[in-house]
């Protein structure tokens, strides 16, 4: 399978899809909307991943390429092609299917309890293989309205819409791809961890086995996904 990420900043990469995908013998191809780098055509790959990034959905003005990858997402969103958004990505996706993206009440940075929908654990679902509550990683302070027509994924305490499916859409606020040497970036950026969902990171970096599950959980997600494309 062919894999085309979009990528928004240096200090936030792919995380553990890069050994899902070497494992996987699948291809992997990349745009750096912030190196200013031009998208493929839509036929040059088979799923789009848009990560994360630590811009806003609403900053055009300061990231003029929000623009032209806005359009690109349109197009892609149109013609119903497979795509996988997490965190900044899910957020863009929400806003080109009609939802408003909003600031959360609170940010969420470390682990918190995933409570999924039920729909969303049934027999041949996406995330049949997770538990029912899933221990996940976070990194946001926006939020975003469930799309019309889409089904909600879940909730955490601090965050009432953790993602949505619609169509071939899967969208992710949590962070299922980070591992420890992924976060430094984004750890030496954040100004203070301060907040009642914020985790301090000698306590976040500590759980090796919550990255180790989240790895697993993600690379189920891809394969389920992997499936579906292959059976059209």
């Amino acid at each position: 399978m062919r894999i085309h990420f979009f990528e928004h900043a240096d200090i936030e990469g792919i995380g553990t899809f890069e050994d899902l995908l070497f494992e996987r013998s699948w291809s992997a191809s990349h745009t750096l909307w912030h190196r200013g780098r031009t998208p493929p055509d839509h036929s040059q790959w088979d799923l789009l991943v848009v990560m994360g990034g630590p811009m806003n959905v609403y900053e055009d003005t300061a990231h003029p390429w929000l623009v032209t990858e806005k359009a690109y997402l349109d197009a892609v969103l149109a013609q119903k092609r497979p795509v996988l958004a997490v965190c900044l990505g899910a957020q863009l996706v929400a806003e080109r299917l009609g939802a408003p993206v909003t600031r959360n009440e609170f940010t969420e940075i470390g682990w918190s309890e995933l409570r999924l929908a039920p729909s969303m654990r049934e027999a041949g679902a996406l995330f049949e293989h997770m538990p029912a509550l899933a221990s996940v990683f976070q990194w946001h302070g926006d939020t975003f309205a469930i799309p019309e027509g889409a089904q909600p994924i879940g909730s955490t305490e601090a965050c009432q819409n953790q993602g949505f499916v619609k169509d071939n859409v899967v969208a992710l606020q949590f962070h299922l791809e980070m591992e420890p040497n992924a976060l430094k970036g984004l750890i030496r950026a954040q100004p203070h961890f301060r907040g009642p969902f914020i985790q301090k990171p000698d306590s976040f970096l500590a759980n090796t086995a919550g990255f180790q599950a989240n790895r697993d959980w993600l690379g189920g997600i891809l394969d389920r996904i992997a499936r579906r494309i292959a059976s059209v």
